[in-house]
């Protein structure tokens, strides 16, 4: 997914830093554009959940999801269709609210390369090239095996590299998992080893544990083992990389969770719902 307003504002940050973003940049035309309206409608969607929020980023991804699997979105490469204006204003009537300002961003992404992003990937792969796909959010964030519904609208896991690039499961090399040594979250949602005290504080503010994207401060606990095995079994994890031990230099103890207790029995499998 592609929200064109902030590519837009990426694209003249590293401009004006002397980046040569357009000889650099090549866009999937199958990628769904994050329309306006679709963070409206997030909002809206969020606000009216009360103290049920599950805490959205607020960035438009679920609504587009849903466009998406309703089979009425709209994809980069529609930007070429002589039709685009009218699917385009067809789908903002459908969201019930027009910003009309943010129209020129579609004619700003124009100059960039609309790629066959599936056939250019393998062609790649065939020549021997090395590709590094970087996943977005955490494994516990995926619509399907993550700590639902407190998740995103997409696949988190190593999988989504296939449904989202069109790469082949057996054209997969290593997984690299990345984790802290400690464990964090943004919004709302389950989070056994979360600290409500001055250790979970320290623990934000030597991590500066604040959300890349909304700037909120991020929920801090001890490293949960349950969940990270976990993530490493449906992720097919071949290395482990740890980050961020440094922040924990400063603390005599260190804690760790390494099993569940529910109902009085001990498990060190992830349960259903937590």
């Amino acid at each position: 997914m592609i929200d064109p307003v902030i590519l837009s504002d990426e694209i003249a940050t590293l401009e004006a830093d002397g980046v040569d973003v357009q000889s650099k940049l090549l866009i999937a035309k199958k990628a769904h554009l994050v329309l306006p309206t679709h963070r409206i409608i997030d909002a809206a969607s969020e606000a009216s959940k009360g103290k049920t929020k599950i805490g959205s980023t607020l960035k438009g991804i679920g609504p587009t999801y849903m466009d998406k699997t309703g089979r009425n979105g709209l994809r980069v490469g529609d930007i070429l269709s002589p039709a685009f204006e009218e699917r385009y204003q067809r789908l903002k009537a459908k969201h019930l609210e027009l910003l009309r300002q943010y129209d020129f961003q579609f004619d700003n992404l124009k100059r960039f390369r609309f790629i066959e992003g599936e056939h250019v990937i393998n062609g790649l792969l065939d020549e021997g090239k090395a590709i590094l796909a970087e996943g977005a959010q955490g494994s516990m964030l995926d619509i399907d095996f993550g700590t639902y519904p407190f998740v995103t609208s997409s696949n988190t896991l190593c999988a989504g590299v296939c449904t989202g690039l069109g790469v082949a499961p057996s054209r997969i090399g290593n997984v690299y998992g990345i984790f802290k040594a400690y464990c964090t979250r943004v919004g709302s949602g389950p989070f056994p080893t979360e600290l409500f005290d001055e250790v979970g504080d320290k623990i934000g503010q030597l991590g500066h544990e604040f959300g890349a994207v909304t700037g909120r401060k991020r929920r801090c606990g001890w490293i949960d083992l349950v969940a990270l095995k976990y993530a490493v079994m449906i992720n097919g994890v071949s290395q482990l990389i740890m980050m961020k031990s440094d922040v924990l230099d400063t603390f005599d103890t260190i804690k760790a969770c390494v099993a569940y207790k529910m109902n009085g029995v001990e498990t060190n499998e992830f349960p259903y719902e937590i």
